[in-house]
């Protein structure tokens, strides 16, 4: 059939392989004519399909389609929308410990350091009056900070996320919880780890501060008790040196009503008390709202908790404070407050701050058991 004209046949399409199905029916052959009643779409058809199935030999498989940000193009990134804070700790003091407000920088009270004794006399004795010492004690109030900034980008491109197992209910220990928060902006994601981040900040300084080391920290509870009714170990902990600890704080004149130990001291002291036959309630609802083991002393049942913050000691023998509370307190000049930065650039910049000071207005009233 000459080029150009109108035909019938239909071309011979077996062994077909060449990229593009028309040129096997010619140059300038109509495949298309309905005038003249002709169709070869559908063996064209055919004739592409045979064509691609010789160029895809192999099936469709999860790395078709080219490299993409984070895996290949073609197959989608799902993300969990929960996010778990690897990094949490336990902040028990930071909810027990009472908050009272201050007034001014300084957090000052009165304490009587020596009492005039009374005497006995005989009948009409000449009577004389006695002298007691008293001292102001002042603490100055530290400052904590925590900042955080969020770009316009990423409040634009991030998703809503749920931090899991995020926001404490009560100190975090059995009986109370941890629940999810929910962050459904790039912004407030940024403010819960701020404010996570800065209650850390407070319990550590509550267990560890040093004024000595570093001036802007207030002093913590080690560095406050320092030796003073200090019980020193040179073995593992035993009931015995909790015994002489309580004992140390009440000939003082205190009636400790709570220990903090060291989680290896902790467990030490668990395993003491679940093996003392007939020990009267070894674990019991607290005043604070959780259940803790509890330790019957001569002063009175008192719970023991264990802190991330504690540290073992070289000997990991443990340590454990023995704490009058009634004595022992937050002084509060601010709470908790998020504040706006200034704003140079694409990004909000803001702030968590708190001014405080721990005071323990006698550590006479406490002991201390540690290498």
């Amino acid at each position: 059939m000459e080029a150009g004209q109108v035909g019938t046949e239909v071309p011979d399409f077996s062994n077909v392989s060449a990229q593009n199905p028309l040129t096997v029916i010619g140059t300038k052959q109509r495949y298309v004519d309905v005038r003249h009643g002709i169709d070869l779409r559908p063996q064209l058809k055919s004739v592409f399909m045979m064509s691609r199935e010789a160029q895809l030999k192999s099936a469709l498989t999860t790395t078709a389609g080219g490299a993409g940000t984070a895996g290949y193009a073609m197959i989608p990134v799902s993300v969990d929308p929960r996010v778990v804070d690897t990094t949490r700790k336990y902040t028990p003091l930071v909810e027990i410990i009472p908050r009272v407000t201050n007034i001014g920088m300084y957090a000052d009270y009165n304490k009587i350091t020596a009492k005039g004794a009374a005497v006995t006399a005989g009948e009409d004795a000449a009577l004389d009056a006695v002298t007691d010492t008293k001292d102001r004690a002042s603490t100055a109030i530290k400052f904590l900070y925590s900042v955080g900034r969020v770009t316009g980008q990423a409040q634009a491109a991030m998703p809503p996320y749920m931090l899991q197992g995020f926001d404490s209910s009560g100190t975090g220990l059995p009986g109370s919880s941890f629940g999810n928060a929910s962050a459904p902006t790039a912004k407030q994601f940024e403010i819960l780890l701020r404010a996570r981040a800065l209650r850390e900040l407070e319990e550590n300084l509550i267990i560890n501060g040093n004024s000595s080391t570093s001036a802007t920290e207030f002093d913590g509870l080690l560095t406050l008790q320092s030796t003073t009714n200090k019980v020193a170990l040179s073995a593992a902990i035993a009931l015995a040196d909790l015994d002489t600890a309580v004992s140390y704080a009440f000939a003082d004149g205190g009636r400790p009503n709570l220990a903090i130990a060291s989680p290896g001291a902790y467990k030490t002291l668990l395993g003491l008390l679940n093996a003392k036959i007939g020990y009267l309630q070894s674990q019991q609802e607290v005043l604070w709202g959780f259940s803790t083991i509890v330790y019957n002393s001569q002063v009175g049942p008192i719970p023991i908790i264990p802190s991330q913050y504690l540290a073992e000691g070289s000997s990991s023998y443990g340590t454990v404070l023995v704490l009058d509370m009634d004595f022992i307190e937050m002084r509060v000049l601010q709470d908790m407050t998020y504040e706006e930065l200034a704003k140079t650039n694409d990004s909000e910049k803001f702030m968590l701050k708190m001014y405080e000071a721990l005071i323990c207005k006698n550590t006479a009233f406490n002991a201390v058991i540690k290498e």
